[in-house]
């Protein structure tokens, strides 16, 4: 009898001892969505609901150390990228992306967090974000402030985030989701651009009376990077993903956790 095989993903990304973002939000995720999570950690955070009080980076030889593991025995079948601190760690994640051939990449590309607490080293980061990584993905997934760095210009409403997608699309990331979270009023609708249909699908959303929403991105592209795994196209992953977390939104406004930002309710289909 052929033994069975797991949708496996990686997540390379920051640790958040909160457990709210970074690696807990993406294994939280994927769990919930029915994959095998691996992780490559890049950084540590001493980070709760209030706000990231350090980051500790993990040197990027060991980072590399970790990637190589995980891709020369078990490999993935998505890839989903979050907190990367310094430019050498973006060329090393870079060059194991090439050398093992990775699919369905998955680039959110985390700058800051909840709390405003800046999570990238410097702006050389950003460049190298765009020249060596971009090029390898899937899907890019911006917030709006994020977008606005990268194109050096105000990415504020619905009517920016047309010609927002399609000008981060230059840089060489197949398809692009601008996140809506950061829109003004009730609306948080994402738009995704498929660049190679040359289409865009509007994601729609409304916004949820609540502070618990660290960790919202993260958990958004863990989403998709899960669907992407299990073979889904990026139109459906996306408006999966949309719909997951919205419910883990939903579910984690009932509960208390800190005294800031608290986290989604990942497992809200499981737990009662």
């Amino acid at each position: 009898m052929r033994a069975k095989t797991y949708h496996k993903v990686l997540t390379i990304a920051g640790s958040d001892s909160g457990g709210g973002a970074g690696i807990q939000a993406d294994l939280k995720t994927f769990s919930a969505l029915g994959c095998y999570g691996m992780s490559v950690i890049t950084a540590l955070t001493a980070q709760n609901t209030m706000g990231v009080a350090g980051v500790h980076p993990v040197p990027p030889a060991f980072v590399e150390k970790q990637l190589e593991a995980v891709f020369s025995d078990i490999g993935a079948d998505a890839v989903k990228i979050g907190m990367l601190y310094s430019t050498q760690l973006v060329d090393v994640v870079s060059r194991q992306l090439k050398k093992h051939q990775a699919k369905n990449v998955v680039l959110d590309p985390v700058m800051a967090a909840q709390s405003k607490d800046a999570l990238v080293h410097d702006d050389t980061v950003i460049e190298s974000i765009k020249e060596r990584l971009m090029p390898l993905t899937t899907v890019l997934t911006p917030n709006l402030p994020e977008a606005s760095v990268f194109l050096n210009r105000q990415v504020k409403k619905l009517d920016d985030m047309r010609g927002a997608a399609m000008d981060l699309a230059h840089f060489g990331s197949k398809n692009i989701l601008l996140k809506g979270g950061h829109l003004k009023g009730n609306d948080t609708s994402d738009l995704l651009f498929i660049s190679g249909e040359d289409r865009f699908v509007l994601l729609q959303g409304n916004r949820i009376d609540t502070q618990n929403n660290h960790g919202t991105g993260c958990t958004l592209s863990s989403a998709i990077a899960a669907f992407l795994a299990k073979g889904l196209s990026i139109e459906k992953s996306a408006g999966l993903a949309k719909e997951f977390i919205l419910g883990a939104i939903r579910a984690g406004a009932e509960y208390n956790t800190g005294h800031g930002h608290g986290p989604l309710h990942h497992f809200y289909k499981f737990w009662k």
